[in-house]
């Protein structure tokens, strides 16, 4: 954060973020329902690399996409592609709320597996916020839910990806800057996504309404992203990181406007446990000392 920041800012910025991840759940899901997961992939990361392009190479230029390890840096964007494309399918069959809830257990893995990759010490309230993340997936998928399990398994794969998309974050910090990884994320995303549509194709082409949906999804995604990432240069993260999970409530709230969806009574306290493990394991992070 620099010293000017405004942490009531980066709240506001965060809470706008959130709000526009889920409205791009919200149309995810209506979209994935009627097209190829691949092709409404694709007009999101085109929307996300021109956005990237036209506000940076400018000012920038070579350095937009200038990288130290790009293997790694691939690697990483290619996590979240696949791990994006997981979400989509997970919403074809699965509620708004309990998707995102599921995938919310990310930072619980994260925190785990920064043990044995990172070589960083998972406390007690480590694995207290492990076991409460667990219990919380279980109460919400557990059988007699009625959620499909094909999306519960694509919502935990989804979960695995983004932590190693977080972890290789963690590391590439220290050698990239965040424009070169934002550029790579678009671009790896834009080839993978249009390759995978030009192969695989779609039965069903968009309507005209449906491709602005499609816009609008595409411009969620980004310009949500953006506003996360310049929200961090008002507040420190221990501020905003709890905030992160107004997703979960704005996810149910759409998911109920839209297709009249809401949890069930456990699904509900299943959703609570895993909020409060994400919210102690960034409690917890805070808390530690920076390497």
């Amino acid at each position: 954060m620099h010293p000017e920041g405004k942490p009531l800012k980066g709240v506001v910025m965060v809470l706008a973020a959130t709000l526009l991840f889920a409205g791009g759940d919200t149309l995810g899901k209506h979209l994935s329902m009627l097209y190829a997961a691949t092709l409404v992939l694709s007009a999101r990361y085109l929307i996300n690399l021109v956005l990237v392009l036209v506000t940076m190479w400018p000012r920038h230029r070579s350095e937009v996409w200038r990288t130290q390890r790009t293997g790694l840096v691939l690697l990483r964007g290619l996590l979240l592609s696949v791990a994006t494309i997981t979400m989509l399918l997970a919403l074809r069959v699965m509620p708004v709320a309990e998707t995102v809830a599921i995938i919310y257990i990310t930072p619980v893995l994260l925190m785990l597996a920064s043990g044995p990759i990172l070589g960083e010490k998972v406390s007690p309230l480590g694995w207290l916020c492990a076991a409460l993340g667990f219990m919380g997936v279980l109460l919400i998928a557990r059988p007699g839910s009625g959620l499909d399990t094909w999306g519960v398994i694509l919502c935990l794969i989804n979960a695995v990806l983004g932590t190693g998309y977080h972890l290789l974050t963690r590391i590439l910090t220290r050698t990239e800057t965040t424009m070169s990884l934002l550029f790579h994320t678009a671009l790896v995303g834009s080839v993978l996504s249009v390759t995978a549509t030009l192969i695989v194709g779609g039965e069903v082409m968009p309507t005209l309404p449906d491709i602005g949906l499609i816009l609008i999804y595409g411009t969620c995604a980004t310009v949500g992203h953006l506003l996360l990432t310049t929200a961090y240069r008002e507040a420190p993260a221990s501020t905003l990181a709890p905030i992160n999970y107004t997703h979960i409530a704005f996810a149910t709230l759409l998911g109920w406007l839209v297709f009249q969806q809401l949890p069930d009574a456990l699904g509900f306290t299943g959703m609570a446990l895993i909020a409060i493990a994400g919210l102690l394991a960034a409690w917890r992070a805070s808390s530690q000392p920076s390497l």
